[in-house]
């Protein structure tokens, strides 16, 4: 996909979410509204770092561009049946077990933290668990068939590089829901909000993936961004049950979120002219 058509299609899906807060805001009530459109900012900013994961895996299983949009629309399938599972499960232990929460909240800080100061993980997509499982049950091609994710051979079933490549994205996201659901239960716990916010996000994922393809070193602050807010709802987290009575409002944290990513972009660019004004 071109960028400038992706670019329309990303404009396309935030003007559905933005069009669904309206319908939000008008049946639910404001408080609702923008707990809606703080956990959809936070969805969609967390996509990022997701999006970034999935560049390094097709550029490691070479998947030809005309082959990754079959990916990532079975890749999006995969996320929505995923982020519905943890979110039932992640509100069943909510209401049930009310110290989650204290968890939660630790398990942010400590990835916002490694996000924003740690260094940078090497990604080994040959040493995921989920497809050295996979592999000693199921042969797998070394060549790729076309879109095909499996194929028949003298008889035996294979399946091929693209099925392996979806696997692993799969299998990757289930390790990204443990930052993204804790982060929009900080915000809210209602059941609603969290899975529809979270699913209006993950439904341009492929658009912006194809926008971010060709933008992504132009943002190197962006992750940074991300990794501040994490930690930074993490706190919010954590404050009512440190201190009794207290907490952030959700309007103060949407202005607080919007601020970090209007900063970590408008560093991004001051740092990439910097860059071109001394390679010139």
């Amino acid at each position: 996909m071109h960028p400038k058509k992706a670019l329309k299609w990303v404009i396309f899906w935030i003007s559905i979410a933005l069009a669904f807060n309206a319908g939000v805001y008008y049946f639910l009530g404001q408080q609702k509204a923008i707990e809606f459109l703080t956990g959809y900012i936070i969805e969609e900013s967390l996509s990022v770092d997701n999006l970034f994961v999935f560049l390094i895996l097709f550029k490691y299983f070479k998947i030809a561009p005309h082959h990754q949009r079959r990916v990532l629309n079975w890749g999006i399938v995969g996320v929505i049946i995923l982020r519905g599972i943890f979110i039932l499960l992640g509100s069943a232990l909510i209401s049930n077990f009310g110290f989650i929460l204290f968890i939660f909240g630790a398990i942010l800080i400590y990835s916002g933290y490694n996000m924003a100061f740690g260094k940078e993980k090497e990604i080994h997509p040959e040493q995921n668990k989920v497809l050295r499982l996979f592999k000693r049950f199921y042969k797998v091609t070394t060549e790729y068939q076309g879109d095909h994710f499996f194929i028949k051979r003298d008889g035996v079933n294979y399946a091929t590089p693209l099925f392996v490549c979806l696997l692993v994205i799969e299998s990757t996201d289930v390790v990204f829901a443990i930052d993204s659901i804790p982060a929009i239960f900080a915000i809210t716990t209602d059941p609603f909000i969290v899975f529809s916010s979270n699913i209006l996000a993950v439904l341009g994922l492929r658009s912006m993936y194809f926008l971010l393809a060709a933008i992504a070193d132009k943002f190197e602050f962006v992750k940074k961004g991300v990794g501040i807010i994490l930690f930074y709802v993490g706190i919010k987290m954590l404050i009512p049950m440190v201190f009794p009575g207290y907490h952030i409002p959700v309007f103060i944290s949407l202005i607080v979120i919007l601020s970090v990513l209007a900063l970590s972009v408008l560093i991004s660019i001051i740092q990439n002219k910097r860059n071109s004004a001394k390679s010139s």
